[in-house]
């Protein structure tokens, strides 16, 4: 006989598993697709269409006669498989995409076609192998069950409310194990396999995982007696008419017709509101906490823990003979209440000056409480829709969970489209946080009002579950109209409220804001200071446009990966016959850039600028275009995604772009010394013949070695708005541009020595926390070159 307590350990190792697939693919197909909000959102929709179509295959594949448990052994060793030749996949999709993507680069229509049905052509096996095994496990619980009662006792449960009862229990009880698992494979993957081992390897220890959860699934399905497997094995007896279809029956002997549409309407919304809110989440968080990848990791983590912990509180109330409509109403209104509580709680301690912005505090207090009830409602609804099933039934099990599993993740991608693309962008985050805690008011209004009207027990539970949400709705009305704005709060505490806001746009990208004063303006991405119009910021930004502009002596070709406040690229647009190709990631940060017309001169009405929204690193795959200046706006290596644009690949991309005698620019900054020698010895493995310069924050790369002369600097100077740009950061002639040399690629090698680099595959300057906690302060005084070296007389031609 089958030990419920290894099924549900074999479902903990599954999660696991799963949550490092999910982390690794997405990761991995962001560099393919690039990291654009349209990239991301495709990704997802493909991988949870994936979970969707699979759990709806569940009950055929036990109408086959399959046993459960050997058929969820099979599916695990599958999802291996596939883990297994996930690299050679990825290859495969990233050549498919490379092809459809050059068959009409600028149409968004097709180039989201390709992504989806690249990511699906990758995601489709695996996933609907995942989307199977809660509804096939459900199955074999209720398998155990069935052969735990006596002989006798088997008929007489099959009419009786304790034994679906005890089948909704268990099965909640695996959706809290799955989840537990999930949420440890999220910390795992985000805090030690990536920037320990790297994502291959990470693969291989999550398809390991698979195929030792499968394997010893299917031994233990073969251990069982020959009575238990014909069990296992054996037609479901007859039942009430199937769920979905006409009849009363279809959800328990006493729930009605309005019942059974109530309960498909909270399922739906569940998944709607719940994939929304994580979207909103995520967005509103950051004004709170850095957007690092240990961020993302925590909220995540945060909310499959607040699940779990939510699905073994439903598991109890299954236990129980529990009036579940009665219970669905009341967790869906009070999910309602703590989505709009818990983030007012959180901007009153901000407000209040206590120290709630570091991470875990804050994803706590904002994310957790809601988390636990959207766990508890789920399994009630599953729990609700087993009523009717008779023991011994394990088909009927399958089918039954598979198809609200399947209804419920349909409505989950609906949710994050709809949050991402729509709410968001047209309402903002705070009104879109109002209307989806709001739904599920909505659905637990329903549910309340769906029961039969007959029985005085049931007359009693609608009227105080009315009476319920009727107070809820009063307590969300009052905490939703006195709400504040979470971007005011969060600036206000960070930086202070000196500055007003001016202009706030909360794009599909990211929440870009213009706070500014008589004396100043600065622009804020996602809470984050990114630039502002004093002196000292407008020279260095201008500078990472000018230098590689300088050293070039006739750059007509440019590229500028990001916009920021507009500063580099408005002043290369300075230089005379230029064209100037500018990609940013955001329409938001462009709408942001004529409150920095003053300091960026006007680059968007700049004839010779062209715009592009698009993910840098992507533009750079699949361009064929060739470029004599590559340059960057200022980004930090630490945010999350950042290792895209900081990794030997990257680099290699960048080269590839230049044209011979082309140059490239990559702001480094001084930071700590490992992160800063990582970023150092990677550009180094890529341009060999690099030079630094600006007292050691920007690497200069080259195809072949770097020569200066005077003569260069003159021609450009000829040209008058080149030069009142050139002397506006100090660049008045060719002694203060030797001044600004740092070193040449021999000292960088000495300073950086031996060691790993930036790679897409362990992109540690993402994992901060993976490097030493004490850091050497940086100490540039060996970095010292000679630059003589680099100095000629003689014109630089035949580029």
């Amino acid at each position: 006989m089958v030990s419920r307590r290894a099924v549900f350990a074999l479902f903990f190792f599954s999660g696991i598993a799963g949550l490092i697939y999910q982390v690794l693919w997405l990761r991995r197909l962001s560099v393919i697709f690039g990291v654009t909000v349209y990239a991301a959102s495709t990704v997802l929709a493909a991988f949870m269409a994936g979970l969707a179509i699979g759990s709806l295959l569940a009950g055929r594949v036990l109408r086959r006669r399959i046993p459960a448990l050997q058929a969820f052994g099979i599916a695990e060793i599958l999802v291996g498989v596939t883990g297994l030749v996930s690299p050679l996949l990825l290859e495969a999709a990233s050549s498919i995409y490379l092809m459809l993507h050059r068959a009409a680069p600028e149409s968004l229509g097709v180039v989201t076609v390709a992504r989806l049905l690249c990511s699906f052509a990758i995601l489709v096996v695996p996933t609907a192998m995942m989307g199977m095994t809660l509804p096939l496990l459900s199955a074999a619980v209720a398998n155990v069950l069935s052969e735990l009662r006596p002989e006798p006792a088997k008929a007489e449960a099959s009419r009786r409310a304790p034994a679906s009862a005890s089948i909704g229990s268990s099965v909640s009880l695996l959706y809290t194990v799955n989840t537990a698992g999930a949420m440890v494979g999220t910390l795992v993957t985000g805090f030690v396999l990536i920037p320990a081992i790297g994502i291959q390897r990470a693969f291989l220890i999550a398809a390991a995982l698979n195929v030792i959860v499968g394997v010893t699934a299917i031994w233990m399905a073969t251990r069982r007696s020959p009575g238990d497997q014909r069990a296992a094995k054996g037609s479901d007896p007859p039942s009430p008419k199937g769920f979905g279809e006409a009849g009363s029956e279809r959800i328990a002997p006493d729930v009605g017709e309005r019942s059974a549409l109530a309960l498909w309407i909270a399922v739906v919304v569940s998944g709607f509101a719940s994939l929304g809110l994580e979207v909103l989440w995520f967005r509103l968080m950051l004004q709170f906490v850095i957007a690092t990848t240990e961020a993302f990791t925590a909220m995540l983590a945060t909310v499959l823990a607040g699940i779990a912990i939510g699905g073994g509180l439903a598991s109890q109330i299954l236990k129980s003979r529990a009036r579940l409509p009665f219970w669905i109403t009341i967790v869906q209104a009070g999910t309602g209440l703590a989505t709009l509580a818990s983030m007012a709680f959180l901007l009153w301690t901000v407000q209040n000056g206590w120290n709630t912005m570091l991470l875990w505090r804050a994803v706590t207090i904002a994310i957790l409480p809601p988390a636990i009830l959207m766990g508890v409602g789920f399994p009630l609804m599953l729990g609700m829709a087993t009523q009717s099933i008779p023991a011994g039934a394990p088909a009927q099990v399958s089918d039954r969970i598979g198809h609200l599993y399947a209804l419920n993740v349909f409505g989950a991608i609906a949710g994050s489209l709809a949050a991402g693309f729509v709410l968001l962008p047209w309402i903002g985050a705070m009104s879109s946080l109002v209307v989806l805690a709001a739904l599920y008011l909505a659905s637990a209004l329903i549910m309340a009002l769906s029961g039969p009207a007959e029985g005085r027990g049931w007359w009693v539970a609608r009227r105080l579950a009315l009476a319920t949400v009727a107070a809820i709705a009063v307590a969300f009305g009052l905490i939703g109209d006195r709400m504040p704005d979470p971007f005011k709060v969060a600036i206000d505490r960070r930086y202070g409220d000196l500055l007003l806001e001016f202009w706030r746009d909360e794009g599909a990208q990211t929440a870009v804001s213009v706070r500014a004063s008589r004396f100043q303006h600065v622009l804020y991405l996602d809470g984050l200071h990114q630039a502002n119009d004093q002196f000292g910021m407008v020279r260095l930004h201008r500078a990472i446009g000018h230098l590689p502009m300088v050293l070039h002596g006739s750059a007509s070709d440019v590229l500028v990966v990001g916009l920021g406040g507009g500063a580099t690229p408005g002043a290369i647009s300075q230089h005379k016959d230029v064209r100037v190709q500018v990609v940013e990631l955001s329409t938001s940060v462009v709408g942001a850039a004529p409150f920095f017309a003053h300091v960026n001169y006007d680059l968007l009405n700049q004839t010779n600028v062209d715009l592009r929204i698009d993910d840098g690193r992507n533009f750079l795959t699949f361009t064929d275009r060739r470029f004599d200046v590559i340059t960057a706006d200022i980004i930090q290596p630490e945010h999350a995604g950042a290792g895209h644009v900081y990794s030997r690949e990257y680099f290699a991309l960048v080269r590839r772009a230049l044209k011979d005698g082309g140059i490239a620019l990559q702001w480094i900054g001084h930071r700590p010394s490992v992160e800063y020698k990582l970023i150092m010895r990677t550009f180094l493995d890529v341009f060999p013949q690099a030079t630094l310069w600006y007292d050691g924050q920007f690497m200069v790369g080259t195809r072949q070695p770097l020569s200066i002369d005077p003569a260069s600097l003159d021609r450009l100077r000829s040209d008058p708005a080149t030069r009142d740009a050139l002397d506006a950061i100090g660049l008045t002639g060719f002694d203060v541009l030797r001044s600004w040399y740092t070193a040449g690629a021999d000292e960088m090698r000495a300073f950086v020595g031996a060691g790993p680099v930036l790679t897409d595959d362990r992109p540690l300057v993402e994992y901060s926390h993976w490097l030493p906690d004490e850091q050497p302060p940086l100490d540039l005084a060996s970095l010292k070159g000679d630059v003589s070296r680099i100095t000629s007389t003689v014109p630089r031609g035949g580029r």
